[in-house]
């Protein structure tokens, strides 16, 4: 039988009452959420240096442990900062799971406004993704629950992506069209070796400094080894032209990688645009967005 979901309630006040009883030492310092907020974790700022992380639901508590044995492995061979485990918490205070303690870090999150120069920051993620996936992925974890089966077959969400184009025929999006793009993905497999990926790479998740240059990675809630095709989505949900093209040439993918990751990116935004476009037109329009953008790309490849 599957595990209840659950979903605490995740508050300032939460947060000062477990640092208070597990890291007492910490227990002066100011607590202040950080937002925006993600959906798998919530993230509060503990004093200047650091922040803790808190699972929202019961499907993402297996990450906490994850990043703790993973991300010190990871840092030394990366280009780039990324979060850096200070202490371990445990279910408590009323809050049923593990959570984190980590090192703040600076950089505001990658807004299109906020990039300098959008093919410059393109070619740098490139480079990480590229140094992550050369790092040996003996013993990392395997697609599961924890990775939101990114980094496995995208045919976990066959069943998901084909009622969703059905839903949307109403002139949302073009059925046939959207079919044959699915399909196309599905079709290309992975011969490759396991590779380790991040698993959602976007951009709340990358951090610009004062110059509008990349600076570091968060949220590595995701990660795993397998196929590193879902890191690719961002060239739909952030690049467009010039930027899309050198971000690809940089990540040196080729083009049965580049269909799977247009299957993720189709994935995501339909499934979001079923679910938000009575509801929340923010997302809705968001989803419009990157729908349109992986439509006129795929039929300009073809």
């Amino acid at each position: 039988m599957n595990e209840p979901e659950v979903r605490p309630h995740i508050d300032a006040a939460l947060v000062r009452r477990l640092i208070a009883a597990q890291f007492p030492r910490w227990a002066h310092l100011p607590v202040e959420q950080v937002l925006p907020g993600g959906n798998d974790n919530r993230t509060f700022r503990l004093g200047e240096t650091m922040t803790v992380r808190l699972p929202s639901a019961t499907g993402y508590a297996g990450q906490v442990r994850k990043e703790q044995r993973w991300l010190p492995e990871l840092a030394p061979l990366l280009p780039l900062p990324i979060p850096a485990p200070v202490a371990a918490g445990t279910p408590g205070e009323g809050f049923p799971f593990p959570w984190s303690v980590n090192r703040w870090l600076e950089g505001r999150p990658a807004r299109e406004h906020r990039i300098a120069d959008v093919r410059a920051f393109a070619v740098d993620l490139a480079g990480f993704l590229t140094a992550l996936q050369r790092i040996d992925p003996t013993g990392g974890p395997a697609p599961a629950l924890h990775t939101g089966f990114r980094g496995g077959p995208l045919r976990t969400y066959d069943a998901d992506t084909r009622t969703a184009i059905d839903a949307l025929r109403d002139g949302e999006v073009p059925g046939a069209l959207a079919t044959e793009i699915w399909e196309k993905a599905l079709g290309a497999g992975w011969p490759g070796p396991p590779v380790w990926f991040h698993g959602d790479i976007a951009w709340g998740n990358l951090l610009v400094d004062g110059d509008g240059r990349l600076s570091a990675v968060i949220d590595f809630g995701c990660m795993g080894v397998g196929d590193p095709a879902c890191e690719a989505v961002i060239a739909w949900t952030l690049f467009t032209g010039e930027s899309r093209r050198a971000f690809r040439e940089a990540l040196g993918v080729d083009d049965a990688t580049w269909a799977r990751a247009r299957g993720w990116a189709l994935w995501k935004a339909l499934i979001v645009l079923a679910a938000s476009r009575e509801t929340d037109e923010a997302s809705a329009a968001e989803s419009r967005r990157v729908l349109a953008g992986i439509f006129s790309e795929y039929v300009a490849a073809d």
